[in-house]
């Protein structure tokens, strides 16, 4: 499977594990996602989409969490774990100049509770993956995995 996406992933140190996702003013729910520009790795692409839909400069690729097939518009996701030694707020409001200069809500979704009815199917599809994939890794205690199903 060759990613034409790639999907930068971020967990924050709050108690319990939560995830970075952000709000689209029409789109609902997401996770950062972008298109591999011609030349550029999945890990050069997720740094790169963060930087630009959220704001976040200074984090680096810490493991890659392999790769999804969305079953949507013929999208492969390259979904990369990262980390900012950056403390960052409960939730922040970052104007993207991509997408038609949109303001983009972010905030951390506890995994055991997230908000899968505000999320596009192929979002919902997505996070159910990289939730299996975090737990099975390790990133995901088994406890919090249970209770969210």
């Amino acid at each position: 499977m060759s990613p034409n996406k790639a999907c930068p992933v971020i967990l924050s140190s709050i108690p319990g594990t939560h995830i970075l996702l952000f709000r689209h003013p029409i789109a609902g729910v997401q996770l950062v996602k972008g298109t591999i520009e011609k030349g550029e790795t999945p890990v050069e692409t997720a740094l790169r989409e963060l930087s630009e839909e959220s704001g976040i400069t200074d984090a680096s690729v810490v493991s890659d969490m392999g790769c999804w097939d969305a079953e949507h518009l013929d999208q492969i996701w390259s979904f990369q774990l990262c980390f900012t030694q950056a403390t960052l707020p409960e939730q922040w409001t970052h104007l993207t100049l991509d997408d038609h200069g949109h303001f983009f809500s972010f905030f951390w979704a506890p995994l055991d509770n997230l908000p899968y009815a505000d999320c596009h199917p192929v979002f919902r599809r997505a996070l159910m993956f990289l939730t299996a994939r975090l737990t099975a890794r390790g990133f995901v205690l088994a406890h919090e995995q249970s209770r969210n199903m």
